[in-house]
């Protein structure tokens, strides 16, 4: 990976690794016509006819480039069309409003966690949004978007190697004006799942006043000496608590505990 991007995404938030963990996966996608797939999407922007404010692009993760993209999002943000070629997803962290890097970092990561978990045809249903802004490289205007993304092309490995995204440009900033996203899938069982940032499922799990606040360090991704230091206790302490949140919540390991500590409101 391109060391100036490695840095980038270490000094932007912990959680950014899955960039990094997920591009040195082993990816197979023989006999997978990948050129077919992405002249399938320039067949998708034609027929849009390139609607103002409409973005199409499509991300490989195996190496973190812009698989696709359609090229008037130079006309939109600002920046040009071979800035996207040659940085990728470094391009796409330089556009972001620097308040909502962390957020969608946190949110990427429970969505990709929660990938490796679905089976194929759970991963084929899936989908996500999200509203963000982007900073326009010119005026530094900042401009309001509203992003449907899902899996485009999962490889014999069952792993993520393009994913598909529809952004629309919002000419008023939206109701909530946060970071706000969603997502939801169809279950092995036929059930619609669903969960979203503004509306939480609440659960009582009756967690203590200090169980609370190193639940909300996890959710920082800070480990157990990190946690200890800023709380100024025992490392010995924090991993009984730990323990008792993981039995509280009744997960069985950490990424089971992540994804019920940003989709649930806590008691």
């Amino acid at each position: 990976m391109d060391k100036f991007l490695r840095e980038r995404l270490k000094r932007q938030n912990s959680f950014a690794d899955f960039f990094i963990d997920w591009k040195e996966k082993e990816f197979n996608t023989q006999d997978i016509d990948e050129d077919k797939l992405l002249s399938d999407l320039e067949v998708i922007s034609q027929n849009l006819g390139m609607k103002e404010g409409i973005i199409i692009g499509c991300i490989d993760y195996r190496d973190l480039s812009l698989a696709f993209f359609t090229d008037n999002v130079e006309e939109i943000m600002g920046y040009p069309s071979s800035f996207f070629h040659n940085k990728g997803m470094e391009a796409v962290l330089e556009m972001l409003h620097p308040e909502d890097v962390p957020e969608l970092a946190k949110f990427q990561k429970i969505v990709f966690d929660l990938l490796q978990e679905l089976t194929r045809e759970e991963m084929e249903s899936f989908e996500f949004s999200y509203t963000v802004r982007w900073v326009h490289f010119k005026t530094q205007e900042v401009k309001w978007f509203a992003s449907k993304v899902r899996p485009y092309l999962i490889d014999k490995n069952k792993n993520v190697v393009f994913d598909l995204h529809i952004v629309v440009h919002l000419v008023n900033p939206p109701q909530v004006n946060i970071f706000d996203w969603s997502y939801s899938y169809t279950s092995k069982s036929g059930n619609k799942i669903h969960a979203s940032k503004k509306d939480p499922q609440t659960k009582n799990f009756k967690l203590t006043k200090k169980e609370k606040e190193i639940a909300k360090l996890i959710l920082e991704s800070k480990n157990s000496q990190e946690i200890a230091d800023q709380l100024n206790i025992a490392k010995n302490t924090v991993n009984t608590h730990r323990k008792n949140i993981f039995k509280k919540l009744k997960a069985k390991n950490t990424v089971e505990l992540m994804k019920i500590l940003i989709t649930t409101s806590i008691n």
